[in-house]
């Protein structure tokens, strides 16, 4: 990324592009974002731009970028409203670093949320509201502890290793004595998915630079280290701890696309009898997971946790 000319910077060391920018900041499980409201699709923002928003240390600081703008106001809505017309809000999301990004598990809910405080739709407990992302129609569903979301299908990437080996990847972090096998998987956002046996491990694993991952799938891939619980089951709910680096971001509280992957590895190894119910402990919080079929005739990952906002300011 370039450093803007001082002549760029406003009075605040941001941008000058930015200045008066109206934003709310908000986070699930400790995955925290900056959003924008944008409903008819006004602004532009610059990859520099977003990640001098999210810089922690000269900026508002967040993991990600979310822009509410309406569906028909991106092509991307555009395509996805024809066969989905109840798809009003689109949620365009961004990485800290300003990349585009597919999809975010923990960002859809705080999207919704940020929605409902905006006033610019309602949702009742117990109802469903379509949302679009890069990664596909997302149905979200408002829970009493925060929301539900159906993140659709989940795929290997690498089917035919998957199936032969039960992985399909090396990786290597620092703080691993030795190399790991690692399986991925995409929830729209491609994942791998390693795991260590004890939590000591997990700890001592070094997430401070990318994991390196070979092969890796074509656009790179967010790693995820999981230590399954010992007993693995408990009333009928499997135990995971997690940790995770995001690619464009590094590591995060909290992803709740890689805990849905997480999930689906864990219970691949597991094998028969596995449950469809999983507990994802991370350093934010818990998350849900659940399996259940899809009325596409696919089986579908459903997330649930907590959204928050905790501030909002202009850009000065």
């Amino acid at each position: 990324m370039s450093i803007p000319s001082p002549a760029a910077l406003s009075a605040s060391g941001l941008p000058l592009a930015l200045t008066g920018l109206s934003f709310a900041k908000g986070h699930g499980t400790g995955n925290d974002f900056v959003l924008v409201a944008d409903p008819d699709g006004l602004s532009e923002f610059a990859p520099g731009d977003v990640a001098a928003l999210c810089d922690r240390h000269s900026g508002i600081g967040a993991d990600g970028f979310i822009r509410a703008v309406r569906s028909e106001h991106l092509p991307e809505g555009q395509a996805l409203l024809q066969t989905n017309p109840d798809a009003e809000w689109f949620m365009d999301y961004r990485n800290g670093d300003g990349s585009v990004s597919e999809m975010c598990g923990n960002g859809v809910r705080v999207f919704v949320h940020f929605l409902l405080e905006e006033g610019l739709a309602s949702l009742a407990p117990g109802e469903a509201l379509a949302i679009g992302t890069r990664g596909g129609l997302k149905t979200v569903t408002r829970t009493p502890d925060g929301y539900a979301v159906d993140m659709g299908p989940w795929e290997f990437i690498f089917p035919d290793h998957a199936a032969a080996k039960a992985m399909d990847t090396v990786v290597n972090a620092d703080g691993l004595e030795v190399p790991r096998p690692g399986l991925s998987v995409s929830m729209g956002n491609p994942h791998t998915v390693v795991a260590l046996a004890e939590l000591s491990e997990l700890a001592a694993t070094d997430l401070t630079k990318a994991p390196s991952v070979e092969p890796a799938p074509e656009n790179g891939t967010n790693v995820e280290f999981v230590v399954p619980a010992e007993p693995l089951v408990l009333d009928g709910v499997g135990q995971l701890t997690m940790r995770v680096h995001e690619r464009g971001v590094g590591e995060t509280r909290s992803c709740g696309t890689g805990a849905c992957a997480a999930a689906v590895a864990t219970r691949f190894w597991a094998g028969t009898g596995a449950p469809d119910a999983w507990s994802v402990a991370v350093p934010g919080g818990v998350l849900g997971i659940r399996f259940l079929p899809g009325a596409d005739g696919r089986e579908h990952v459903e997330l649930s946790g907590p959204a928050v906002l905790v501030t909002r300011g202009t850009v000065l």
